[in-house]
């Protein structure tokens, strides 16, 4: 890999910050972009450490003028944008019926909303430059459903179909834009997940217990599948949704 500059949004801890070590060992500059400044300072470090040109930014992806204003601190910083990884999260376990329409909106402006804001944002210079990559975060929630996360599968619904057009509409530019969809992962949002639901343990039981490996998957793995599409190497690869889930999901 060349020193191009990579932004990962979400990545002061769990997968987003295996994304940025394992960027960062593969020769690119990260941006390390996240609600939570002083966690991504402690991955600024982590990722400087292994060899790269790093900078922390703090950056609410559910705020269109906070995505605007951490993008230009980056471009200011360490130049244009050429990989673009959309890692930041939330959820909370609850039936549908329990949910209300505030609710909706978190979910919606930070799982699906942020996609398009920082896609937006980053795409047209990838377009100009001839050469770009996005790997946007699904989750096997949004392939297949999951109990008691109705509006989150419905966002991660929504980026897999979108990065699916987004894809299209670039192919000829240079772009590529595909999806990395995680099974159950042993990380902070999950573990938030659990503690914050009655049920949680229960329900963190029963999606091991659905994975046909019985065990959870680790932000590491799925790093490794986010650092291929950003490659070079995956320069014909586009459009495509890969679950790293232990075979959880298969197509």
């Amino acid at each position: 890999m060349t020193e191009r500059l990579a932004l990962v949004t979400g990545g002061a801890s769990g997968i987003g910050r295996e994304i940025c070590l394992g960027l960062a060992r593969n020769g690119r500059k990260v941006a390390v972009a996240d609600i939570n400044l002083a966690g991504a300072q402690e991955t600024q470090a982590m990722t400087t450490e292994a060899g790269a040109t790093a900078l922390a930014v703090q950056m609410d992806v559910s705020d269109s003028d906070a995505v605007h204003v951490g993008l230009l601190e980056v471009i200011d910083e360490l130049g244009p944008v050429e990989v673009l990884v959309n890692c930041a999260g939330w959820d909370e376990l609850m039936p549908f019926g329990n949910t209300d329409e505030s609710f909706w909106d978190r979910v919606i402006e930070i799982n699906y909303k942020g996609v398009l804001r920082t896609v937006h944002a980053c795409l047209p210079s990838m377009v100009d430059a001839g050469w770009g990559r996005i790997v946007n975060i699904g989750s096997d929630a949004g392939r297949v459903g999951s109990s008691f996360e109705a509006v989150y599968s419905g966002a991660k619904g929504g980026v897999i179909a979108f990065t699916k057009t987004v894809a299209r509409e670039v192919a000829r530019s240079g772009v590529t834009a595909n999806v990395v969809c995680p099974g159950p992962t042993d990380t902070p949002l999950l573990d938030g997940i659990v503690a914050a639901s009655d049920d949680g343990d229960k329900i963190i039981g029963a999606m091991a217990r659905a994975v046909p490996m019985k065990r959870v998957g680790t932000p590491s793995e799925v790093a490794s599948a986010v650092v291929y599409f950003c490659s070079e190497e995956a320069s014909f690869v586009t459009g495509q949704t890969l679950s790293v889930s232990g075979g959880l999901t298969m197509s």
